[in-house]
């Protein structure tokens, strides 16, 4: 096929994606409770992406459809139990006192609907600090104060940055645990008590992350982003141990993106600290573009700690709507990848020998990550490494451009750095 008209099947096939209901199925014995999704209205015909839930913890998801007249709590329910996990027994356990930290840049809408999720958190001791990324307005100062002076601090981080906002985000915490999350999720009001509770269990912990589920799918580029494995882990816990590598992860450490994302990860406060946070040359606002997280759970498990994954603490993300955010978001996955990569061999040389021992399946694995996938069918939004529409060619060249430019970007990303730290003596 002509590239040009490759391209335009390309289109095509983008624009005939559907939009997806987005709910959550509680199922109690012989009870079956169907609600919608954050923000979603109530569940009709079509297609439902559904979270199933057994004594409240997430279970599983499926993609049903529910056929014009029918029942959909009847219609997915039968699904539900056919399809989806055992009930989870037992309780979280001690929650030691969390501090949450949300850095921001002028979205004073979004970061109002996360604030009222996480103010609604069932955990018996946290505290909330907002960090205003190099703001251009009032605006954020503004909303907390009018309507959340007594319950939210807010710190300000006037350079431009992300991993930056964490560190600033790091100083101010009081917590034994520091929680991070975006500005654009709602929080399940379990995710704080299930995303610190595993610290409490296990001293030689050092990071904890959890599940991330799509809020809503009514845009092409959500459904996409969404078949592609979006930001989900699975519904099995895990727990990755540095003393016994995992031996289905020959890439180990360095898939980071395996353990978890930025939206919905937390660390032991002291730990975080001793490895010097997150670098400031990574992350969205740099010229790095990303990897912050990444980077954070590599210096963690490099000092010999151990990184829990729970499916049980779970986040509800607003994934960006259009087809020119996917093009920036592949690029920025991309360059986040290789620009972390970079930065953890510059700050922790030692590393050097695994990473090239691990270098040729890296690059492998690499090849697989920017890989056109044909497939369609199949598989339900939500799967870590199912796909159900194909990947177009133009966001896995954008990917592979990305990870070019990542560890360029990287240093120039340091580089500014340095500029602004001379230009404030």
């Amino acid at each position: 096929m002509a590239r040009s008209a490759r391209a335009q099947e390309e289109i095509r096939r983008f624009l005939d994606i559907g939009v997806v209901q987005v709910a959550e199925l509680d199922l109690d014995g012989d009870a079956a409770v169907l609600r919608p999704g954050p923000g979603s209205p109530p569940v009709t015909h079509g297609e439902v992406f559904v979270l199933v839930r057994k004594g409240g913890r997430p279970v599983g998801t499926l993609l049903g459809r529910v056929p014009r007249g029918a029942d959909p709590r009847a219609v997915l329910a039968r699904r539900a139990r056919a399809e989806c996990g055992p009930a989870v027994s037992g309780e979280p356990g001690v929650t030691p006192f969390t501090s949450v930290v949300v850095a921001t840049r002028e979205r004073a809408g979004q970061l109002a609907r996360a604030l009222d999720s996480l103010l609604a958190q069932d955990h018996p001791r946290f505290e909330i600090v907002v960090v205003d990324n190099a703001p251009v307005t009032n605006g954020t100062r503004e909303l907390i104060e009018r309507k959340y002076a007594e319950r939210v601090r807010y710190v300000c981080e006037p350079v431009p940055g992300l991993a930056g906002a964490h560190n600033t985000g790091l100083d101010a915490v009081r917590g034994e645990v520091v929680a991070f999350t975006d500005d654009d999720v709602v929080a399940d009001p379990r995710w704080l008590t299930e995303l610190s509770a595993p610290f409490a269990a296990d001293a030689g912990l050092g990071c904890s992350t959890g599940l991330i589920l799509p809020a809503r799918l009514t845009t092409p580029a959500q459904v996409l982003l969404e078949s592609h494995g979006g930001f989900a882990k699975g519904f099995t816990p895990r727990t990755y141990d540095p003393a016994c590598p995992p031996g289905d992860e020959p890439l180990f450490p360095f898939t980071a993106g395996r353990f978890g994302s930025g939206a919905n990860m937390a660390f032991r406060t002291a730990v975080l600290r001793s490895v010097g946070g997150f670098d400031p040359a990574t992350g969205a606002g740099t010229a790095a573009r990303g990897g912050d997280d990444l980077y954070g759970f590599v210096r963690v498990l490099a000092q010999g700690h151990r990184l829990r994954y729970t499916p049980y603490a779970l986040v509800w993300h607003h994934h960006r709507e259009t087809w020119r955010d996917l093009e920036t978001q592949a690029y920025g996955y991309g360059a986040g990848l290789t620009a972390y990569l970079t930065a953890v061999l510059v700050n922790r040389p030692a590393l050097l020998p695994a990473f090239l021992t691990r270098l040729p399946r890296g690059l492998a694995h690499a090849r697989t990550l920017t890989a056109v996938r044909e497939t369609e069918g199949g598989g339900t939004p939500g799967d870590h490494d199912v796909r159900t529409h194909p990947w177009p060619r133009r966001l896995s060249r954008l990917q592979r451009r990305g990870m070019l430019y990542g560890p360029v970007g990287y240093l120039k990303a340091r580089r500014a750095l340095r500029a602004t730290a001379r230009g404030a003596r």
